[in-house]
């Protein structure tokens, strides 16, 4: 019975994989071709220019804040569905839901729209007199944060409230009993509890914001550069799938080490049934 799906990734996911990894030892040779080969150039050549290890770096810090953003921003709601008994609470989440509709590349252009010197933000502020011209809101690493929050953000409240929603609510009310005050008791007993989700939306956001490339491509400038845009560049638009591969087998194996060791401490599976 498992043969189907097995098969499937196998040969949609683990022989990709492996060509990747076979290419990131060939050689590009001087006329744009590739030489099979089995060296470590590429990998040398990561390592031999700053760059690149300053831009792998500059992937890890953007991707950490984002972690930071989309948990202050994602807890908060999540908390609120677990706790409300509102009728409109199925129609609440579905407003969760909704972006997963829309095609990530149209949510990230819209920012264009919103932000951008013609855009919704500057038009109003110019109608009201506070600014005489366009603010500058597009094209740095503030904007590549609005879109990847924007994309990444109901994985995180997703996350959190699949652990809240297996809480029980009458550990609360025991602790109020008690003599704990709502506070105490939320972080006595709600949030230790609902650390598992959180972990699972943290490496969910983080891992998702590093192979991501089409905020920063759209939204950001010329300095705002991630590693994903760097394998992007080098496989579409220079071709130069050796390098190319090398760079996404170090990003693969650096995703790799921390969800291992995520899931050697923390398991994973919290972050399965969040996508069920």
């Amino acid at each position: 019975m498992l043969a189907p799906s097995l098969s499937a990734v196998f040969f949609l996911l683990v022989i990709p994989v492996c060509f990747v990894v076979v290419y990131s030892f060939w050689l590009r040779s001087p006329y744009g071709g590739d030489i099979p080969a089995f060296q470590f150039g590429n990998y040398a050549k990561f390592f031999d220019d700053f760059f690149y290890p300053s831009l792998l770096i500059r992937t890890i810090r953007v991707a950490l804040e984002t972690v930071a953003l989309c948990l202050v921003m994602g807890y908060i709601p999540a908390y609120f569905f677990y706790r409300t008994e509102s009728r409109f609470k199925p129609f609440l989440m579905i407003l969760i839901m909704l972006p997963f509709w829309i095609s990530f590349i149209i949510r990230t252009l819209s920012w264009i729209n919103i932000l951008g010197d013609s855009g919704l933000i500057n038009h109003v502020l110019m109608k009201i007199g506070l600014i005489d011209s366009p603010f500058q809101m597009l094209y740095n690493e503030a904007a590549v944060l609005m879109g990847l929050l924007q994309y990444l953000l109901p994985f995180m409240i997703l996350n959190i409230y699949v652990s809240l929603d297996g809480i029980d609510k009458s550990l609360t009310e025991a602790a109020k009993s008690l003599g704990c005050t709502e506070w105490q008791a939320f972080k006595e007993v709600t949030l230790p509890l609902s650390l598992p989700g959180v972990s699972a939306g943290c490496l969910l956001v983080f891992v998702l914001t590093c192979g991501t490339y089409l905020p920063p491509m759209i939204l950001g400038g010329p300095g705002n550069d991630m590693i994903a845009n760097l394998i992007f560049k080098r496989i579409v638009g220079t071709l130069d799938w050796p390098f190319g591969s090398a760079l996404s087998t170090i990003l693969l194996g650096l995703l790799g080490v921390i969800v291992y060791t995520y899931n050697r401490y923390l398991g994973i599976n919290q972050i399965f049934k969040s996508l069920q």
